[in-house]
């Protein structure tokens, strides 16, 4: 998430290296030049070194091989408002659908997120990056995203707690194509387009309640996703924001909203619940789940200090990971592992199997559980998408 929710409505994004948009791609761009300059210095003084020939023309050859990269053009900049004014949750929809089906069929390469913690200093933090990234078989393009979240004094600044990069880079020749300033947009849009896909084979048609506990920018997309699935009735709650948050989806999707003065309410009223908070204790308890049956989708825990889902709940469920290796090391499932009640054997299905039609999705009135840690195959999909349309302007 990677993917961090807060409990108050996101305020504005910006530039991750500047404030000013202009600052930021001259910044950039430099950044880009010494840094292929600085690579290929390298490359040209190891290969002498690795070499017993002296002769002037082969080192001259080897100077020519270090510098080919110099031929590459640089990657194209976007900037955030040109990121947010183009791109929605429901283009990115199809394209993480076929990501998960691609996943479960082992189709998508994608490493362990990176964790970088920024401890609190007199210079520094606190606050946390997260490196994302994969490759979708037989796609034109792969993705590796930058993510920082939790930057939580930047508040009192009045910036927001999270920015971020998408690079996108061609898959024949590896060199970058574009850099996407979303700083988070583009991670919840295909947070969004995740939780569109688990309501989709998660639940059933007649689960059409659908209550959201948190209620900021990732709640935003959740709704806008949910509206595409099938018509709905939202409940929202939210320690703040959540009178703004209702009124602003049902203006927006032309759908009922009902505000409730606690999560215990919501969850009594609600068929689907989305939980998207900042993790730092659980939102809910089984005893107030709808006993018709309900299906969680939780996107709040994206590291091991967060935990949305009590593990009494996620024990009692058909407990489905978006990547069972991930979610074992920093989603709900960490901490149902280690209060001893999950084993990995208990994880039902990855959601790419479900929307394969390999694991049937809702069957009676079971809890479902569906962990949404935010997988390298979502980056790669949102930015295949972005890149196919932001290149054409």
């Amino acid at each position: 998430m990677s993917r961090v929710e807060y409990l108050f409505p996101a305020s504005e994004s910006h530039s991750l290296i500047s404030l000013d948009p202009h600052h930021f791609s001259s910044n950039l761009v430099h950044i880009f030049h010494i840094m292929f300059k600085s690579i290929a210095l390298q490359a040209i003084r190891k290969s002498v070194r690795a070499t017993s020939l002296s002769s002037p023309g082969l080192q001259q050859q080897v100077a020519t091989r270090a510098f080919a990269t110099a031929g590459f053009p640089p990657p194209r900049l976007f900037d955030y408002e040109t990121v947010t004014s183009n791109l929605t949750v429901a283009d990115a929809i199809e394209s993480v659908e076929a990501a998960f089906k691609a996943l479960a069929k082992g189709k998508v390469d994608v490493p362990m997120p990176m964790h970088i913690g920024i401890e609190e200093s007199s210079v520094a933090g606190p606050g946390d990056c997260h490196i994302k990234g994969g490759y979708v078989s037989a796609t034109p393009t792969f993705t590796v995203k930058l993510a920082c979240v939790s930057f939580y004094k930047n508040v009192e600044k009045g910036l927001p707690p999270g920015s971020g990069i998408f690079i996108v880079v061609n898959a024949v020749t590896g060199a970058p194509l574009g850099v996407f300033q979303e700083n988070r947009f583009m991670t919840d849009l295909r947070t969004g387009a995740a939780g569109a896909v688990a309501m989709k084979y998660c639940s059933s048609p007649e689960q059409d309640v659908v209550g959201f506990i948190g209620c900021g920018a990732i709640a935003k997309n959740m709704a806008r996703a949910a509206a595409t699935v099938r018509p709905i009735k939202g409940v929202a709650y939210a320690i703040d924001g959540a009178e703004e948050f209702a009124a602003e989806m049902s203006a927006e999707l032309g759908v009922p909203f009902e505000v409730v003065s606690s999560a215990e309410e919501l969850c009594g009223k609600s068929d689907i619940i989305y939980t998207q908070t900042p993790g730092a204790s659980t939102v809910l308890e089984k005893d107030w789940l709808n006993p018709k049956g309900v299906t969680i989708i939780a996107s709040g825990s994206d590291q091991p200090t967060k935990c949305e889902i009590p593990p009494d709940v996620l024990a009692a469920s058909k407990y489905i990971s978006d990547l069972t290796k991930q979610t074992s090391k920093v989603g709900e499932l960490r901490s149902a592992l280690k209060a001893g009640v999950m084993t990995e054997a208990d994880v039902y299905a990855e959601l790419g199997e479900v929307v394969n039609g390999d694991k049937a999705g809702r069957e009676g009135n079971e809890i479902i559980v569906v962990d949404l840690t935010g997988t390298g195959a979502q980056d790669a999909a949102i930015g295949q998408v972005a890149w196919d349309k932001l290149s054409q302007l």
